[in-house]
């Protein structure tokens, strides 16, 4: 992945998808990246506070990388562990899909790839924070009810940022 990656070049396709065979659609993910020389990923979008969430994320991963400060050795992982807000691939996966019904967000960063290749992908707004997500959310974030009080429930998605602020000072 060339280390000169512009904000431009981050594609988000949300919507939702049903997974029979999640090998098959990981490998398919896997070779695209590889084909078209891209970082991939897909995430759970139930768990995800918004595409401020998730630009940001790739952001810090993508400095990770210019910096040399990266955990993971490849892009993709790298945006995984900032966007769940961990230093440890075991609990980012809880941003993983699963097989079955998802609600996800693919991301694919670099270059300008023909994306048609994931028409399985129905287009729908799923990303955005709403109530719907907050338990989901405050679990996988580790965001407690005390701090919900003190700085209200619209603030969640903000609370969100900061847990992926925090990974670099974690190190």
């Amino acid at each position: 992945m060339k280390k000169h990656v512009k904000e431009s070049m981050i594609h988000i396709i949300e919507g939702t998808v049903f997974i029979e065979d999640l090998e098959g659609f990981l490998r398919k993910l896997k070779i695209f990246g590889k084909k078209n020389n891209v970082a991939i990923q897909v995430l759970d979008a139930d768990k995800l506070a918004g595409e401020k969430h998730i630009r940001f994320a790739v952001e810090k991963a993508l400095n990770s990388f210019r910096n040399e400060t990266n955990i993971a050795n490849d892009l993709a992982k790298e945006i995984l562990l900032y966007a769940a807000g961990t230093r440890q691939i075991n609990k980012a996966i809880r941003l993983g899909i699963h097989a079955g019904q998802n609600n996800v967000a693919l991301v694919v960063v670099g270059g300008e790839p023909d994306l048609s290749a994931f028409e399985e992908i129905s287009r729908a707004e799923v990303l955005e924070y709403n109530i719907s997500k907050k338990e989901a959310i405050m679990k996988v974030f580790s965001i407690t009810q005390e701090e919900i009080d003190i700085a209200g429930e619209e603030k969640i998605p903000e609370l969100v940022l900061e847990r992926v602020a925090l990974v670099n000072v974690f190190k």
